[in-house]
């Protein structure tokens, strides 16, 4: 595996890493590539996901906290320099493949540390029955990209107040809540975040690749799109209709249909879930002009689903439109 390095170590945003990633996928010719990154505090959410359903952002704005969506699915994470980010890049066509040679080659990590790593059923990295780490993944033509956190350290006042109402009592219980959820790497090994980057480094990596400043460049140029508030807010779909579950393995489901005539004019799907296919073209363009009974539902959705959103029941999904 070759690792992704950078000409200098200046701290970027968040947002010029998400771009890295795609510029190494379109342009660095490596079967698997990967990098560590550590950013100023924010916080970024899923690309299914609307900014005012997760995000704080009075509180961000307050603490000085930036806020950006990426292109993967999954839920929302707060970052800052106590938090290691992950980015793996591989030209392994099989996303779920992908996804869990990724999950276990970290776990592997972090055992032949003496550190007791479990998976849990979805995208998160246990120890003790506790989150260290949350990963997604997002596919482009030939390319899949996993990215993920891992939580040496954090600050716990910013991580539950960019995501909760900043009242604080609330923040109260949120800091001992989360804590009972969330375990740090720190408390498990005797390496110093630096020396645990390095460890990582040298243990997944054979070669090196640094890249110039023309390469530079053309990630800001990428990075662009990350900036922009038509990507960072997106638009509030139109709806007359709002259902909302969290189905168990999968994740959590906010649709929002435009319904006229009980015949769906328009749907939009949001939520932490995982997507793993063209949800637009499998799920959503499927489903405009179907009316809303279970046989039609039936006969326009694809029967595989879990190929689109990960772990999906085509039953499940239909069972929420319908509720």
């Amino acid at each position: 595996m070759v690792y992704i390095s950078l000409p200098d170590n200046s701290v970027r945003s968040l947002s010029f890493y998400l771009a890295m990633e795609e510029y190494v996928a379109r342009n660095i010719n490596e079967y698997d590539c990967f990098f560590q990154w550590q950013v100023e505090p924010s916080v970024i959410f899923g690309r299914n996901q609307l900014i005012e359903n997760e995000v704080n952002t009075d509180f961000c704005r307050e603490n000085g906290i930036r806020m950006f969506r990426r292109k993967s699915g999954g839920g929302c994470v707060y970052a800052d320099m106590n938090n290691i980010m992950f980015s793996y890049i591989t030209s392994e066509e099989s996303v779920g493949f992908t996804f869990n040679r990724y999950i276990n080659t970290v776990i592997h990590l972090l055992r032949k540390l003496n550190v007791e790593a479990t998976t849990s059923g979805r995208n998160d990295i246990l120890i003790d029955g506790k989150k260290v780490s949350g990963n997604a993944f997002y596919h482009i033509p030939r390319r899949n990209i996993v990215h993920g956190t891992m939580l040496y350290d954090t600050n716990m006042h910013n991580m539950v107040g960019s995501i909760t109402p900043s009242d604080e009592k609330l923040m109260s219980k949120g800091i001992k809540s989360i804590r009972q959820r969330i375990t740090l790497l720190k408390d498990y090994i005797d390496l110093g975040i630096n020396e645990f980057k390095e460890y990582v480094k040298t243990n997944l990596c054979d070669r090196e690749l640094t890249l110039t400043d023309k390469d530079i460049e053309k990630i800001k140029e990428i990075e662009k799109e990350y900036l922009s508030d038509e990507f960072i807010y997106g638009n509030n779909p139109r709806y007359t209709i709002t259902k909302r579950k969290r189905i168990e393995q999968t994740g959590d489901f906010e649709l929002r249909m435009d319904i006229k005539n009980n015949v769906i004019k328009d749907i939009e799907i949001l939520g932490d879930f995982l997507v793993a296919g063209d949800i637009n073209k499998n799920i959503k363009d499927r489903l405009k002009n179907v009316k809303l009974d279970k046989e039609s539902l039936e006969k326009a959705l694809p029967e595989q689903l879990d190929d689109v959103i990960m772990n999906l029941k085509k039953n499940d999904f239909i069972n929420l439109i319908i509720s």
